[in-house]
C-alpha cells in the first residue's frame, strides 16, 4: 500500500520519484493532489517507460485513487505491445505508456471530482475493472454523467462499449430480446419446438428466499478488528443439494479447486469456504486472532494453533519439494505466503467458540461437507472489495447448480467418473422427466457489525446478474 494522498504533487506528478518497479504493491492513493495528467513513470518501469517492451510497473496493482485532481484525460486501456495508432489522438502528448498499461490492472478505480470531459469507449475493455467512480466530472455526454451518478459501474461500462449516445445497455438487451424471439420463432418453425421445451425444462433454477419471509434467517457479526485484516465477506445458505451419488462430492470439491485457481486467482483476491449447514452453530462472528491464540481444527488434522499450522505446512512443504525435486509445491502449501506479515489472523467463530473458518488457508473438520450433505453455508472473503466476493460468489452458485443438475440428469453409479462432464451443461434428457425443475434454494444472509448495522445482504436484487443468461432467479 502506498498512499501520497493530500500533497502537492502536480502538475508533472511522481516524475522518477519511484525509483522503479514495485512488484507487491496492490493500492496507490494519490488523491487530493494537483496531479493534470497520468504521470508517465505509472506506465512502466522505472526508465523504460517509454519501451512498449518494459514490463508493468504495478503487476498487482488492485487498487487506483486519483480522486479529486485535475486530471483532464484518462489514458485508455492498451492491450497490446505496441500503441495502435487509433489510440495515439486519445493520449496527452506528454505520456507513453507501455502495455499493460497503469489501467488495465485495478480491480477497484476512482477519478471522481477530476476535470475529465470524456470517458474512452476503451475503458469498457479492462478485464479487472469491477468498481469504478466518475462522480463529480463534468462530462459532455451528459447522459452519461447522469448514469455516472446513479447507476452501477456495469452499466457504465456497458454504455462506453456500445459507443454511447443512448446506444447503452437498454438498446443492447431490447436487441438481444428482438433476437432470441426471431430465433425462438425459427426453431419453432422449422419443427424444433419439442427440443425447445425439454431446453426450458433443464435450466437452471435457484429461489431466493428473502430474510423477511424466513423465519429463522442466519447472521454474520464482524469485529472491528477485521478491517485491517481481511475487511470483505459475503454469505449465503443453499439448500437441496444432492451429493451423494457416484463421484458428486469429488465434482464438488475438484469445482471448489478449479474456482481457488481461476475466479480467485490462486487464493490472491478472494477465497471459497463451504460448511454443512446442519453443523454450523450461529451466530456466528468474523473476527481476528493473534496466531498463538487461534486453534482450528483443519480439514483431516488434529486440533492445533494456527502458528503451528503454518509452521507444519511450511516442513511439509519443503519435504514434499525435496522428495519430488521440484521448485512449485501443491495443494495448501502455495499459500501460506499469503499470510506473511499478519500481525492478526482471520477466522470465522461459532457460537460454542470454535473457529470453522481460517481464510485463506483452511476449513474446520466440524463443519466438513460430507455426502450426506443437502445444505450448505457458503463463505466468500476478500482482502480486494466487497464486490470480488459477490462476483466469486455469484459463480460458486452457477457452478453447484450445474453440478446439481448434472447429478441428477445422470443415474451415476458409485463408480462411475464423469467429471471432464461436470461443468459442460446439461447431460441428455428424456422429455418425461425434469429434475432440472427443482429449484435450489437460496437463502439470503446479512452481514452485519458488531452494533447490529447492515454490512452487506446477499443475494441482493441486483446480485446474480453476472450469471442471468445461465441461471434463472425466482425472486
Amino acid at each position: 500500500t502506498l498512499v501520497l494522498s493530500h500533497n502537492a504533487l502536480g502538475p508533472a506528478g511522481l516524475g522518477a520519484g519511484l525509483g522503479g518497479a514495485l512488484p507487491a504493491l496492490r493500492l496507490l492513493d494519490l488523491s487530493g493532489n494537483g496531479l493534470e495528467e497520468l504521470p508517465a513513470a505509472l506506465g512502466g518501469a522505472g526508465d523504460s517507460a517509454g519501451d512498449s517492451a518494459a514490463p508493468p510497473a504495478f503487476p498487482q496493482l488492485r487498487s487506483l485513487n486519483l480522486s479529486a485532481n485535475r486530471l483532464r484525460a484518462l489514458v485508455p486501456p492498451l492491450h497490446r505491445p505496441l500503441v495502435p495508432p487509433l489510440h495515439r489522438p486519445l493520449l496527452p502528448p506528454s505520456i507513453t505508456l507501455s502495455c499493460p498499461c497503469l489501467l488495465c490492472r485495478p480491480q477497484s478505480l476512482d477519478v471522481a471530482n477530476n476535470q475529465l470531459r470524456e470517458l474512452p469507449p476503451a475503458l469498457a475493455d479492462c478485464p479487472r475493472l469491477k468498481e469504478a467512480n466518475f462522480r463529480g466530472n463534468q462530462l459532455r455526454d451528459k447522459r452519461l454523467e447522469k448514469m455516472v451518478n446513479g447507476c452501477q459501474t456495469k452499466a457504465i461500462l456497458e454504455y462506453l462499449r456500445a459507443g454511447g449516445r443512448g446506444k447503452g445497455k437498454g438498446e443492447s438487451a431490447r436487441e438481444e430480446v428482438r433476437k432470441k424471439k426471431r430465433e425462438k420463432q425459427q426453431k419453432k418453425d422449422s419443427g424444433d419446438g419439442e427440443q425447445e421445451e425439454v431446453e426450458e425444462a433443464s435450466r437452471l433454477l435457484v429461489k431466493v428466499l428473502h430474510v423477511s419471509e424466513n423465519p429463522a434467517p442466519l447472521v454474520v457479526k464482524v469485529s472491528p478488528g477485521i478491517k485491517d485484516v481481511r475487511p470483505f465477506i459475503v454469505c449465503c445458505v443453499l439448500k437441496g443439494v444432492n451429493l451423494k451419488p457416484g463421484n458428486a462430492l469429488k465434482r464438488f470439491l475438484s469445482m471448489q479447486t478449479k474456482l481457488h485457481e481461476d475466479i480467485c486467482e490462486r487464493r490472491t483476491v478472494a477465497t471459497i469456504a463451504t460448511h454443512d449447514l446442519q453443523l454450523v452453530k450461529v451466530p456466528l462472528i468474523y473476527d481476528v486472532q493473534p496466531p498463538d491464540e487461534l486453534k482450528i481444527m483443519p480439514l483431516g488434522r488434529k486440533e492445533i494453533k494456527a502458528r503451528d499450522l503454518l509452521r507444519q505446512l511450511h516442513l511439509e512443504a519443503e519435504e514434499q519439494r525435496k522428495q519430488k525435486k521440484r521448485q512449485n509445491v501443491s495443494g495448501l502449501h502455495k499459500y501460506l505466503q499469503l499470510l506473511d506479515g499478519k500481525d492478526n489472523y482471520p477466522c470465522l467463530v461459532d457460537a460454542e467458540g470454535a473457529v470453522i473458518s481460517f481464510p485463506p488457508i483452511t476449513n474446520s473438520e466440524k463443519t466438513k461437507i460430507r455426502k450426506e450433505t443437502r445444505d450448505l453455508f457458503l463463505e466468500v472473503t476478500s482482502d480486494t472489495s466487497l464486490q470480488t466476493c459477490k462476483d466469486v460468489m455469484d459463480t460458486l452458485i452457477l457452478k453447484i447448480a450445474e453440478l446439481n443438475r448434472f447429478t441428477l440428469e445422470n443415474k451415476e453409479g458409485s463408480g462411475s467418473d464423469a467429471e471432464s462432464d461436470a461443468l459442460c451443461g446439461p447431460g441428455s434428457l428424456d422429455p418425461g422427466q425434469q429434475p432440472g425443475n427443482l429449484p435450489l434454494v437460496l437463502e439470503q444472509v446479512r452481514v452485519v457489525d458488531m452494533d447490529g448495522n447492515l454490512k452487506v445482504l446477499y443475494p441482493s436484487k441486483t446480485d446474480l446478474a453476472t450469471v442471468s443468461s445461465l441461471l434463472t432467479v425466482i425472486r
